[in-house]
């Protein structure tokens, strides 16, 4: 492969290369063309290799970070099912579901164990969806976009490139994730409507038609993209900032168990951030989806502007915490399988 060619395969500035082997070969490359500095550009990848070697942004890199998203979002949304479960019933019916315990106390009563998974079915599939597109398209416009802003500027502006590119994937993702969205909160949130995602798929387009599948996309893009800026933004932010300033160990000889232990950390601070962010859009989600023929006015009128800024708010905050620290642990775990750097660390200097 011609040096140019291989050059376009190398990170834009922001991720390193994918083993110590690929390293020494870049490195004679770099020594042979212009004496670049290596050491402007990369990043090493964690010491500990897995025996996989993965090139960065070739097709198996983009199919790597896809299937990582659906492990990541599928699973995890999936595990807390229950606590969804109880935060939707919060927003839509406060009356009765006056607390996150009395919420648990009077499913259990009225449903059983069973109920308390309610919908399992339409998150699984919903948000694997979502994940595939989130975390794949985003490693695809994060490269795009650093691309287009050139190496110094990469660096000089990271953060906005992880926001732009974060903001781009989540627009994709949310078209994904939408239909499952509506027909999970219908179900959880309605008793009798139907058992889950089979029955209650043809049962709500039936009576909305395939639109109504689509109704909540302007709040759920109101509330996934916001999430999602924040979410990826800050956990690049404050890992970068975790290994600068609280890891003892320069990223690249720290071993794999620490590194990911770094990306729990940084999810679940980053989850924090983004469950107070996207709270007030997720309220009026689960308010459109309830009711048939709601409306933005509607629920503003019934909820009132701090109903939707702080009801279930602790509960999402505990449950998006956890979530996201368990999403970029699990993320990173895969990337770490296949051969790839953990994400996030010290942005390199900018190009000379």
């Amino acid at each position: 492969m011609a040096f140019s060619d291989r050059k376009s395969l190398i990170p834009s500035y922001l991720y390193s290369t994918t083993s110590a082997n690929s390293s020494k070969n870049l490195s004679s490359a770099f020594d042979n063309h212009d004496n670049m500095d290596k050491k402007n550009l990369l990043i090493a990848a964690p010491k500990e290799g897995s025996g996989y070697k993965v090139e960065m942004y070739s097709p198996a890199f983009y199919a790597a970070s896809t299937v990582g998203g659906i492990l990541s979002c599928g699973l995890t949304h999936t595990a807390v099912t229950p606590l969804d479960l109880v935060k939707c019933n919060m927003q839509i019916d406060p009356a009765k579901f006056k607390s996150i315990s009395s919420g648990f106390g009077i499913l259990l009563k009225e449903q059983g164990i069973r109920g308390l998974f309610r919908g399992w079915a339409p998150t699984l599939l919903g948000y694997s969806a979502q994940g595939a597109c989130k975390y794949g398209f985003y490693e695809y416009f994060k490269k795009y976009y650093s691309d287009l802003a050139g190496a110094e500027n990469a660096v000089k502006y990271k953060t906005l490139i992880y926001l732009a590119g974060s903001a781009s994937a989540e627009v994709i993702a949310d078209v994904a994730l939408c239909p499952f969205e509506a027909v999970k909160v219908r179900v959880q949130t309605q008793p009798g409507f139907a058992r889950g995602l089979s029955d209650g798929l043809p049962k709500f387009v039936k009576a909305e038609g395939a639109a109504g599948l689509y109704k909540g996309i302007v709040p759920l893009w109101g509330r996934q993209i916001p999430y999602t800026m924040m979410k990826f933004a800050s956990f690049e932010t404050i890992v970068e900032q975790l290994y600068k300033h609280a890891i003892p160990t320069p990223k690249d000889q720290c071993s794999n168990t620490t590194q990911l232990g770094v990306s729990f950390a940084g999810g679940y601070l980053a989850g924090i951030l983004c469950a107070v962010v996207s709270h007030p859009a997720d309220n009026l989600v689960s308010f459109l989806n309830n009711a048939k023929g709601a409306t933005v006015g509607d629920a503003v009128n019934k909820l009132g502007v701090w109903g939707l800024c702080t009801r279930g708010l602790p509960l999402r905050i505990f449950m998006i915490g956890t979530l996201t620290g368990a999403q970029w642990g699990i993320y990173d775990s895969f990337k770490v399988f296949v051969g790839l750097p953990t994400t996030g660390g010290a942005a390199p200097p900018a190009q000379k």
